[in-house]
């Protein structure tokens, strides 16, 4: 066994290496310390499942043969260490004397032992999440001072930029900060601990603290950082008497209380997050010394709580300013979000006598972390999915009830966004269940927790509002507009996502576009039909409906806007339909089977997909309209030009996805990802094991893609052709060949080449072109393989006889060429020509697609039934022999014809 270690109280740098060494030497295990602050500890509460990271109890009793060590030169010995573990060292402090002498150390001194780490994922092309990169971006930032520290290198300031790059979220990061305090800093610091006075306010919890930094000079702003990580207030105001008056430093965690707005009424200003001001005396003291109205009492008087020595009396220079701010805050704080407006209803539960193995069914079936398992109507416990693997990798079928975290962990309805973080911190639970009359109601997640405290790290910056309005016809855009509104109206979240998102953000934007709703999407169609007319068709079981257009308000509505606009009525502008979907979540119950489908959140609707760069969603119900969704980093691989999985079965739940992995690399000149790389190359064979329908839809795609041609070489190149039938082998001049019949024109003088029974030209062209070089017996096998229409079917066959014929045909008359080409498709004899074949034969077959072919004999059967001739097979025979005679240039004028027709006819 391989691990990596690091040392006890593990702080950011630490835990930022550790992951970071992991990613670098995935065979080695990275292993937590016993000991993690409670900083760290609430990091990974939220974010853990990121990191792959392992309790030292969790690990196996294997010999463990190499550690590396990072951010420290202490070796923290734990069973299966023996004198021949090997020991690799990692770290940015200066180096130790006593280190034994069999160790390979690697000093080097940086900022933080998180740079040396960012710069080797740099070096390997290795891509991260948004979470993972903020993770090592707060082990530079802490070990660095936010890189304002004097041992900052330059190299610290680059990885910083890198993981910027990747997505790193400087929000959380600025949350989980801790910086040191100078001597008088903590002295202000602690008489602000001392002071510091705790208020409920319409559900919030806001921290109030005074203090006194007269002749000090010290910045005051870090300690109002410091004291928010110690309180964990959703506000802080700080009031210290300074020189100059009293300053007022505020800082805010909840995107209910704009500290900015109420610092401006106090003559400051700043940010909703973070904000100052210097408060005068005469802009808080009441008129001729009497209390204003409605201002309330001094702090000390109207606390529910004090934090730290409840009978410490504020500076009395503070109580004025800080009633003020009270009567200020009572009237610009507002009720914060309670349990009942994040959580999910209908939770699902496990009784404890459910077994592991129907646990890590439904686990795998709907994709929760964890269920709460309750018994007689109250909940007893949690069970997670690190107990259920465990307990199956012990192939032990225990019960739930023996293997559960137990407790009696519950939220209210009414209960706040702190009481939630405060339980799932202390409990370690990620999913919590909800009661309400003794009833489990609900349940809030760690990912609803996340998706209301920190919504960017799943959005992007900006609103892509705009860029809507400039992609789309003015029609289809109102028709949006109006389903964002009835979406508002029902509380339905609203999105558009997928392929249409990505190409409108690669300013290639679709007229095509499904609705996709968190909710109930059957419902939303409903109520479109009752407010604007049409019609759906829907299927229940899915959840999905489809609203026709043709009967609605909209219909009437485009048609006068392109008459006011003197436009003609462009069909494309209003769709015939619209697609309503519900989101949902999927599983596969074995490799290659098409999908069990679910319903779920957005974000499980979107890692439902094949590539990160199709999983982009828009919301489009207000307040939310415009905002980029992006849970899975789709807008970073779109920017990186890379195609990537969204995990490793991704290619084993769907082979179809290699396929279509090319067909997105390609299109837009992309590259794929190295592990997405490696996982196609492992699930190769996968491909035989589709239906021949399966594969041959996702060929038909290729073929009308533009660069087809550069997509079939990809394909032939990286050895897929084997895969998709046994009979087909590389094709080394595949490119070439398909280059000239798809990307040049057939010369002119051939005229119009009709296509195949109705099939779409460019396939029909593509097929041959790739298959006729195939020996019979193997173009029969590709033929069943992959199900072909009977048009192309008989046309590949009939053309590859012919090209096993030319050789026999090289010095024939034109007459013997044509009796051997006619019936044979011209588009399969154009493909023919464009085979590698001796040049008189190739002009030959294009001599007749240009000519013989349209050549026919003057006379006709009615001509020859005009003669007296009785009508029968003497008829064909005739005709023939005078298309024949016209071919071969023994006739030249309807003379030599009537003459040829007497031989004829005196012989008859």
């Amino acid at each position: 066994m391989q691990i990596i270690l690091t040392h006890e109280r593990t702080d950011f740098d630490a835990l930022a290496s550790l992951f970071g060494a992991h990613l670098l030497n995935e065979e080695f295990i990275p292993v937590l310390p016993r000991q993690i602050n409670r900083n760290l500890r609430a990091f990974l509460t939220l974010y853990g499942r990121e990191f792959s990271l392992v309790e030292q109890r969790d690990l196996t009793r294997k010999k463990i043969e190499e550690v590396i060590l990072v951010d420290t030169q202490s070796l923290v010995t734990i069973k299966g260490m023996g004198k021949k573990t090997r020991v690799r060292v990692l770290d940015h402090h200066p180096l130790k004397e006593d280190l034994p002498d069999d160790w390979d150390v690697t000093i080097d001194l940086v900022g933080a032992t998180a740079t040396l780490l960012s710069e080797g994922l740099v070096a390997s092309d290795k891509r991260l999440s948004a979470i993972q990169a903020t993770l090592l971006l707060l082990g530079i930032y802490e070990d660095t001072g936010s890189l304002s520290y004097a041992s900052t290198t330059p190299r610290d300031i680059r990885a910083a930029a890198w993981l910027l790059e990747q997505g790193a979220d400087l929000n959380i990061a600025a949350d989980f900060l801790n910086a040191p305090l100078s001597p008088n800093q903590q002295k202000i610091y602690d008489e602000l601990c001392a002071n510091a006075v705790a208020h409920e306010i319409n559900g919030h919890q806001i921290v109030i603290a005074c203090g006194d930094a007269r002749g000090s000079g010290e910045e005051i702003s870090s300690l109002a950082h410091k004291l928010r990580d110690l309180l964990d207030p959703d506000a802080l105001f700080i009031l210290v008497e300074t020189s100059s008056g009293t300053r007022l430093v505020a800082r805010s965690s909840s995107d209910n209380i704009n500290v900015g707005e109420i610092a401006k009424k106090l003559g400051g200003g700043g940010h909703p997050r973070a904000a100052a001001a210097l408060i005068k005396e005469s802009d808080v003291l009441p008129p001729a010394g009497g209390v204003r109205e409605g201002q309330g009492q001094a702090p000390s008087q109207l606390t529910s709580t004090q934090t730290q020595n409840a009978d410490v009396e504020p500076s009395r220079s503070t109580n004025v300013p800080c009633a003020f701010l009270l009567e200020i805050l009572r009237e610009e704080i507002h009720p914060s979000i309670t349990v009942a407006e994040i959580m999910s209803r209908g939770p699902q539960t496990l009784s404890p006598e459910t077994l592991v193995s129907k646990a890590s069914e439904l686990m795998k079936k709907f994709g929760y972390e964890g269920y709460p398992v309750v018994k007689n109507g109250k909940v007893v416990g949690l069970l997670n999915r690190r107990a259920v693997d465990r307990s199956i990798s012990h192939k032990m079928d225990a019960k739930a009830g023996a293997i559960m975290e137990a407790g009696e962990v519950t939220l209210a309805l009414d209960d706040a966004l702190a009481t939630i973080q405060r339980k799932m911190r202390d409990s370690g639970w990620g999913q919590i269940p909800v009661v309400d009359g003794g009833k489990v109601v609900g349940i809030v997640t760690r990912t609803d927790l996340l998706k209301t405290l920190a919504p960017d790290s799943m959005r992007a910056k900006n609103n892509y509002a705009k860029l809507l309005k400039n992609a789309l016809p003015k029609v289809r855009l109102d028709l949006i507009h109006k389903v964002s509104e009835v979406a508002e109206s029902e509380n339905s979240a609203l999105y558009l996502v997928g392929g249409f998102v990505r190409d409108l953000i690669l300013e290639r934007p679709s007229l095509d576009f499904d609705f996709v709703v968190e909710g109930d999407a059957i419902a939303l169609a409903e109520k479109m039909v009752e407010k604007y007319g049409g019609r759906i068709t829907k299927h229940e079981r899915f959840g999905t409906a489809k609203w026709f257009l043709e009967d609605s308000e909209f219909k009437v509505e485009s048609l006068k806007i392109e008459e006011e606009n003197f436009l003609p009525f462009e069909p494309l502008n209003l769709p015939t339909f619209l697609d309503f979907i519900t989101a949902r979540t999927e599983f596969y119950t074995s490799p290659t089977a098409l999908p069990t489908v679910s319903r779920g959140s957005i974000k499980l609707d979107l890692h439902r997909r094949d590539f990160t760069i199709n999983t982009l969603a828009l919301r489009l119900d207000k307040p939310h309209y415009g905002e980029l969704h992006d849970h899975w980093g789709g807008l970073a691989d779109l920017e990186r030009g890379l195609v990537r999985v969204l995990h490793s079965l991704s290619f084993v739940d769907d082979p179809t996805r290699i396929l279509r992995a090319i067909r997105f690399e390609q299109r837009f000149g992309f590259t794929l990802g190295i592990r997405t790389k490696e996982l196609m190359d492992e699930a190769h064979p996968l491909l035989a094991k589709l239906t021949g329908q399966r594969i041959r839809h996702e060929l038909d795609l290729i073929w009308d893609e533009p660069r087809a041609v550069e997509m079939f070489t990809r394909l032939s190149a990286l050895g897929l052709f084997p895969a998709i039938s046994f009979a087909l082998a590389p094709d080394s001049d595949l490119g070439a060949r398909l280059s000239l019949a798809l990307n040049a024109p057939a010369p002119a003088v051939l005229g119009e080449i009709p296509t195949l029974a109705h099939l779409p030209k460019r396939r029909v062209l593509g097929y041959l072109v790739w298959l006729l070089p195939l020996p019979i017996e193997k173009l029969r096998a590709v033929i069943k393989r992959l199900r072909f229409h009977t048009a192309l079917k008989d046309a590949l066959l009939d053309t590859r006889k012919l090209c096993d014929d030319l050789g026999r045909l090289k010095d024939a008359k034109p007459s013997i060429w044509t009796h051997r080409l006619d019936g044979i498709p011209p588009l399969a004899l154009y493909t023919a020509s464009l085979c590698d074949i001796d040049d008189d034969l190739r002009e030959n077959i294009q001599e007749y697609l240009a000519n013989w072919r349209n050549i026919q004999p003057t006379i006709s059967g009615d001509n020859l039934k005009e003669r007296g001739l009785k009508p029968g097979p003497q008829y064909k025979e005739i005709l023939s022999q005078l298309r024949d005679a016209w071919l071969d240039g023994e006739v030249s004028s309807e003379k030599d014809e009537l003459v040829l027709l007497e031989k004829l006819l005196s012989g008859a």
